[in-house]
Order: C-alpha cells, then sequence, then structure tokens
C-alpha cells in the first residue's frame, strides 16, 4: 500500500497568513496561465497539426497546484483566452477570443480542465512525489484530454477526421510529455521537502 499525504507542493510551500497566501495563490495562478500561453506558443509544425508543450504545461501544473488551484488556474487560462488575449496556440493569427474557441480545439481546451482536476486529486493526497501514481492520474487527465477533443471535432468535421487529425498525431507526443512532467513533479517535490 502506497502511504500518502495530504498536501500539494502548492500548499506545502505557502506563507503563513491569510494576506500572504492569497498572494501567493493569486500569483501561482497567474504564473500557471503564463506557463499554458509559453507553451502554447512552443510548436512543432507537422504537415496537418501543431504539437505543443500544452498538455506538459497541464500536467506539471497540475500536479504542483492540486485540485482546486490548478482548475482555477485553467479556468483563468480560459476565461483570458476568451477575453481575446492571445493566450493560445496560432494566436491571434487564427482568431481570438470565444470564435477560436468553439473552433476545432474547443473540446482540448475544456478537456485541460478536467484533466487538471483528476491530475490535482492524486496531488491533493500527497502522490506528487510518486512517479508512478502520479504518472496514472496524468494518464488519466491525457484520455480525457483527449476524447473531449475528439468528440469535439467529431461533431464539427465528422469521426474519421477526428482520430486522423484529433488523436492520432498526437499520442507518441503526449505519452512522452507525460512520462517527462511525472518526473519533473516528483523529483522536484523529493527535493523540496516540506520546511
Amino acid at each position: 500500500m502506497i502511504a500518502a499525504q495530504t498536501r500539494s507542493l502548492a500548499q506545502e510551500f505557502q506563507p503563513e497568513g491569510q494576506l500572504a497566501k492569497a498572494i501567493w495563490y493569486v500569483s501561482l495562478a497567474l504564473a500557471g496561465t503564463a506557463l499554458m500561453t509559453l507553451a502554447a506558443k512552443t510548436k512543432v509544425d507537422m504537415v496537418f497539426v501543431n504539437v505543443t508543450l500544452q498538455t506538459f504545461a497541464v500536467f506539471a501544473i497540475s500536479a504542483a497546484y492540486g485540485s482546486r488551484l490548478a482548475v482555477a488556474t485553467m479556468a483563468l487560462y480560459l476565461f483570458e483566452g476568451a477575453l481575446g488575449m492571445p493566450v493560445f496556440t496560432g494566436t491571434p493569427e487564427k482568431g481570438i477570443g470565444l470564435a477560436y474557441m468553439v473552433g476545432p480545439t474547443g473540446g482540448y481546451l475544456l478537456g485541460f480542465v478536467v484533466a487538471a482536476w483528476i491530475i490535482g486529486l492524486a496531488s491533493d493526497r500527497g502522490f506528487a512525489r510518486n512517479p508512478i501514481v502520479l504518472g496514472l492520474a496524468m494518464l488519466a487527465g491525457e484520455i480525457v484530454i483527449l476524447a473531449m477533443g475528439f468528440l469535439w471535432m467529431a461533431y464539427l468535421f465528422g469521426v474519421e477526421q477526428a482520430f486522423t487529425y484529433g488523436v492520432g498525431p498526437f499520442i507518441v507526443a503526449d505519452i512522452l510529455k507525460l512520462a517527462l512532467a511525472a518526473a519533473a513533479v516528483s523529483a522536484v517535490g523529493s527535493v523540496f521537502k516540506r520546511r
């Protein structure tokens, strides 16, 4: 049986005092949305799709932040995009705001929120230092992201195109990002133990 603690890494390093905690969590959420934006802009152009570092960022942020802060961070990221800020892949070139969000990537964007909750729950239960359990939670999150992306693309373009362009090209790259994120967060959690 795996012994679990009950704190995410973000909770372990939070400062004392209500105001300091509020500033800490707001700062983490803003840093998380900045990381998501940077990850969205870091891409490898393939023939029909772009592979970005967004899922890596979702995995790492969720594992470090825990469920509530991770979901809040992803919701803030989507809110920034809905306001027209160019935070998504291909923005502003491919559009901005809600018009972009209901396009082909809409399902993936919502999937980020659900995946953040799943992975964050593992962190909440103290598994941020266990790469195996964390990796399994990330795999569940990855399945949700791909499933939600596939369903939305299938609605827009049909099942065959949704799988060909919305799932197939991402599987191998996302598994590698998942493994790297699980190893990185677990290593950081082990090095920086509670003060």
